[in-house]
């Protein structure tokens, strides 16, 4: 699961860091409520929503950069 999110666009990226933080927070309230078959889940959830961050603050910094040189060429 670590390598499955390097070949999605940036959209999809996005898409799916709401996706897994939806189902972080459900699982959270679920675990409050007692009913969680796997607990580990939690974690598992936790890194791929960490994961999924980094790869698109990783892709915001770099479109940043792509854009800060590309004025600079106008000039």
């Amino acid at each position: 699961m670590k390598n499955s999110f390097k070949n999605l666009s940036f959209s999809e990226l996005r898409a799916k860091r709401d996706e897994i933080s939806r189902k972080y927070h459900d699982f959270r309230f679920q675990m409050v409520i007692g009913h969680v078959d796997n607990p580990l889940q939690k974690r598992i959830l936790r890194r791929q929503l960490a994961r999924l961050n980094m790869m698109v603050t990783a892709q915001e910094i770099s479109r940043q950069k792509e854009a800060a040189a590309a004025a600079k060429e106008q000039k």
